[in-house]
């Protein structure tokens, strides 16, 4: 087993709005798909490591409370967090060190109301 989690949905209310947030401050292209009244978009995956998707329907709920999911912000997290506010995101914690050699790590919210966070190395 390579990883324990292999899932990790982000639940929207308005998802055409998530996508367009997720796609201008990651820099990804997201594809919709919808399969039984439920519409998600998978963000780009090279098959190896944990899936990510927006998700929408009715039993989703978006929320700052639970589980913590930290995305990948490459080499310095500042590039993301920069382009948050601009798309209708906010910053909860800016880039703080996590402690030496431990990299750095952000919290944001997204225009649905989810609390995420950002890691990256510097």
């Amino acid at each position: 087993m390579k990883n324990l989690i292999s899932i990790v949905e982000i639940p929207t209310i308005d998802f055409s709005r998530a996508m367009t947030f997720y796609q201008a401050i990651l820099d990804i292209s997201i594809e919709q798909i919808e399969m039984d009244g439920i519409r998600m978009g998978p963000f780009p995956n090279d098959g190896e490591s944990l899936f990510v998707q927006l998700i929408n329907g009715s039993e989703y709920k978006p929320s700052t409370d639970g589980t913590m999911v930290y995305l990948n912000a490459g080499d310095d997290l500042q590039i993301v967090a920069n382009k948050i506010k601009a798309n209708g995101g906010e910053i909860v914690i800016p880039k703080t060190e996590i402690g030496p050699e431990m990299g750095f790590f952000a919290l944001f919210t997204d225009t649905e109301g989810n609390k995420l966070g950002l890691y990256s190395r510097n």
